[in-house]
């Protein structure tokens, strides 16, 4: 058999420049690849593929799990501008979120942590 060492979402951008901007500047994530048409952002052995979107890009969501989403919540929340957010609430199923539109794409991003019990 195989071991899997990444899943990777791809996410189609119509502004690549300005998604890498909120990934880097809110999510400290590092960008390993940045060109015009493609680039790659990275955190803790976790990559993001921003590529250019089509005309009939569809939508698409993922979820990150961090640790501490309320000490990353006070440090992102009055850096978010007009960006479209719910912010932290508790879920049935365990886990503290809260959901962001990512800039110039239709993706929705999940941020969560588990609760502890």
């Amino acid at each position: 058999m195989y071991k899997a060492l990444y899943l990777s979402p791809m996410v189609p951008s119509y502004n690549i420049k300005a998604t890498v901007t909120f990934f880097v500047d809110l999510f400290n994530f590092k960008a390993v690849m940045d060109m015009d048409n493609y680039a790659i952002v990275y955190k803790d052995n976790h990559l993001i593929h921003i590529l250019n979107a089509g005309t009939d890009i569809g939508e698409m969501e993922f979820y990150l799990e961090v640790d501490e989403i309320d000490n990353l919540w006070d440090a992102i929340k009055d850096k978010l501008g007009d960006i479209k957010i719910k912010p932290p609430f508790d879920r049935e199923y365990g886990m503290r979120e809260f959901h962001i539109i990512v800039p110039h794409t239709k993706t929705l991003m999940f941020v969560g942590q588990e609760i502890k019990k």
